[in-house]
């Protein structure tokens, strides 16, 4: 018996990380400047696919902190980060722009789309970079998702021309382009009017329901939080 059960604990564990799209394990995270300070503490969690999580908490929770840890774009930490079965910590640079590149797509607060580029080449952009597909293929992808997110008559409009809505879900289109195991969110309604926020809200709830598609979205609008699949509130650098 003492033979069979590591290796049927090990097959849990590697049952459980499938399930899981993401996973952390006792992350910790300390800024040494002015003086050190801890400000993520022991943070262990997992996100299945298809999932439509939320992470609220005052300014200095550390949930802005966390999600850039999650993103792969902060690597100094300690603890442990799996993504789609993979251990990321402590991988290259390198290793971890390919991972991004692939597997997650990226909403802001504000949409840093080019002004003066169309709506079609601002969500081009990633899928250019990427290098996977030609350009005409890269382009029909472009349409699928404007399509998808109600904006092909946009297309060939400078985004400067669009509304802040508008802007937006272009940003969430360009987000898309790469197929992205996950769509990473800070504030993404956090510039935007009552009403562009529930579109917004509810085009990430058709993502997630009818694409599988997985969704962390830091923000600070409760209403926006309470309606998503799971919501994980920090306090201090702790999850509540």
């Amino acid at each position: 018996m003492r033979q069979v059960l590591p290796s049927f604990f090990t097959f849990c564990d590697q049952i459980h990380f499938i399930m899981n799209i993401l996973e952390t394990k006792n992350i910790n995270k300390y800024f040494h400047d002015p003086v050190e300070f801890q400000v993520l503490k022991n943070i262990s969690f997992g996100v299945k696919k298809g999932e439509f999580l939320s992470m609220i908490g005052k300014s200095g929770s550390g949930k802005s902190t966390l999600l850039y840890i999650l993103s792969t774009m902060d690597t100094e930490y300690d603890g442990s980060l799996m993504i789609d079965g993979e251990k990321v910590t402590g991988k290259s640079l390198d290793d971890l722009a390919a991972l991004r590149n692939h597997k997650i797509g990226f909403v802001f607060q504000f949409h840093y789309l080019l002004p003066e580029f169309s709506c079609l080449k601002n969500i081009m952009i990633p899928a250019l970079r990427l290098g996977k597909f030609s350009q005409q293929e890269i382009e029909a992808k472009a349409y699928e998702k404007l399509d998808m997110l109600g904006l092909r008559d946009q297309a060939l409009k400078p985004a400067s021309k669009l509304s802040g809505g508008q802007q937006q879900r272009v940003a969430i289109a360009r987000a898309l382009i790469n197929d992205p195991l996950m769509i990473m969110c800070d504030e993404p309604t956090g510039n935007l009017d009552s009403k562009n926020t529930a579109i917004v809200f509810d085009i990430f709830k058709e993502l997630t329901s009818s694409f599988g598609q997985t969704i962390i979205a830091v923000t600070h609008d409760d209403e926006f939080a309470r309606n998503s699949d799971r919501v994980i509130e920090m306090r201090d650098g702790v999850i509540l």
